[in-house]
């Protein structure tokens, strides 16, 4: 067997549950003639050019599938994995698809699916090694084989407050949390590119539709006074924004579905006739986008022309190609009900390709 090559090129890949992690390398390594490309603690694997193999080694019990963890193919590009999966998808095999996530210490985009006999098959990109091997694989949840999306895991969280300073970096790795909290963050005194600089910083810790949350005080209009001391526990305040600031700042950092969560009635504080009300905004990182346009939109009304936060355009009637991100994203958010989603030829409702939801609205087009 030749040497495995780094060149582009498809591979099928196996994975399998082992009771002995160091005797299977041992084993495998003979077999094959091959020393192991990869292996960590709880992880190894062989990478072969001929016959065209990715076999994966997992401490672990054998529960559904015995020792067969799953099965998979590793793709040359990610249009060629929507092309796969929207083959499965339309013939009625529902898959469930994890963008940019850390599986098996390497960076991947991937759906999987079930044969009729429950054997998993894992349809992947590869995008880069890490050195972490994270939650991405298929674990074992109460005997049964899952989803990694499905397991219990604990969220990972990082949180700002005031009067705590700023670092100068978010302590922890690219794509590793779950949520951000900035508590009071806009109302310290930092200049535009202050912010800026922590809210690029959050959107690379996030990990794919992690979201990022602030809380603050914002004025209905820019304060063109010196701010006084405010009273209470108000006195950390030492600048209040434009509520419109730092959503614009979120969008410019590359956040999507950005929303008020939180716009008070209540006036908190009055300052030169400027209106100050809390604020709670909701921002989430996308995932990997396609180049390839496989499903389209309409949208129904009754505005004349809306733009989602990629700057694709829809105006009212008329079919907008998407590629499946996209697609994705708007058949998840709130103004769903407002669009048909078509996949082809074929009225989809607002469930998405790949993560199945409740119909929103059909019709025949």
């Amino acid at each position: 067997m030749g040497p495995a090559s780094d060149s582009p090129v498809r591979k099928f890949h196996v994975s399998l549950n082992v009771s002995n992690l160091e005797t299977s390398v041992a084993f495998y390594g003979v077999l094959l003639g091959k020393v192991v490309s990869k292996q960590r603690v709880d992880y190894a694997k062989f990478e072969l050019d001929d016959p065209p193999l990715v076999l994966s080694l997992i401490p672990s019990p054998a529960g559904v599938g015995g020792n067969l963890n799953h099965v998979g193919l590793r793709v040359l590009s990610p249009e060629e994995l929507v092309a796969i999966q929207r083959r499965l998808e339309e013939a009625g095999f529902p898959t469930k698809r994890e963008d940019n996530v850390e599986c098996c210490y390497a960076l991947q985009t991937k759906f999987w699916v079930s044969d009729p006999d429950r054997v998993l098959w894992e349809i992947y990109v590869f995008h880069e090694d890490v050195d972490r091997r994270c939650d991405g694989s298929v674990p074992e949840f109460e005997g049964q084989t899952v989803l990694a999306e499905d397991a219990t895991r604990a969220r990972v969280v990082w949180e700002h407050r005031v009067p705590d300073a700023l670092p100068s970096a978010i302590p922890h790795a690219d794509n590793s949390l779950d949520v951000i909290s900035l508590a009071g963050t806009i109302n310290m005194n930092l200049e535009p590119a202050e912010l800026a600089r922590i809210l690029r910083d959050a959107f690379r810790c996030l990990r794919p539709g992690g979201s990022l949350r602030i809380h603050g005080l914002a004025g209905d209009r820019p304060l063109t006074v010196p701010l006084p001391a405010l009273p209470g526990p108000a006195a950390i305040v030492q600048r209040v924004p434009v509520a419109v600031e730092p959503m614009q700042a979120m969008a410019d950092a590359g956040l999507i579905e950005i929303r008020f969560e939180r716009l008070s009635t209540t006036v908190h504080f009055t300052v030169a006739d400027v209106k100050m009300r809390e604020v709670v905004l909701i921002g989430r990182k996308p995932g990997y986008r396609p180049k390839n346009l496989t499903h389209e939109a309409m949208y129904l009304g009754p505005l004349a022309q809306v733009t989602d936060d990629f700057g694709n355009v829809f105006r009212r009637g008329e079919r907008v190609p998407l590629n499946l991100h996209d697609w994705q994203v708007l058949s998840r958010c709130a103004a769903a009900v407002d669009f048909q989603f078509l996949s082809g030829d074929t009225v989809s409702g607002a469930r998405g390709g790949c993560c199945p939801r409740e119909t929103n609205r059909l019709a025949d087009v």
